[in-house]
């Protein structure tokens, strides 16, 4: 009886993580929608991020997944001198690729 009640307290606990925090340098960053590159913004790469989208039998939060992956994109495109990210892709088995871009500030 116990091992069943301690799963599912597991799983509940688990379902409630952000797993992903924000770098401080990554909160200038701003994400942007899918579609045409933006005007005046010079391209500076590809960021290509992942994380767990199950934990074991139990699937996390689409919605959640897909902010995970995008605070992870944003903590990438600093260190390739960009300040937006666009997804290229709707996430995939917990992975997403980004176009990072360098904009002027407005």
């Amino acid at each position: 009886m116990r091992l069943p009640l301690i799963a599912i307290s597991l799983i509940l606990t688990v379902s409630g993580c952000t797993w992903v925090q924000m770098a401080p340098e990554a909160s200038g960053v701003r994400v942007i929608a899918a579609g045409a590159a933006p005007t005046g913004c010079e391209k500076r790469g590809e960021v290509s991020v992942s994380v767990k989208d199950s934990v074991a039998f139990y699937e996390r939060n689409a919605l959640r997944v897909r902010d995970e992956l995008e605070t992870l994109a944003r903590n990438e495109a600093p260190g390739i001198q960009a300040n937006t990210v666009q997804p290229l892709a709707d996430p995939a088995n917990g992975e997403q690729r980004f176009a990072a871009y360098r904009c002027a500030s407005s």
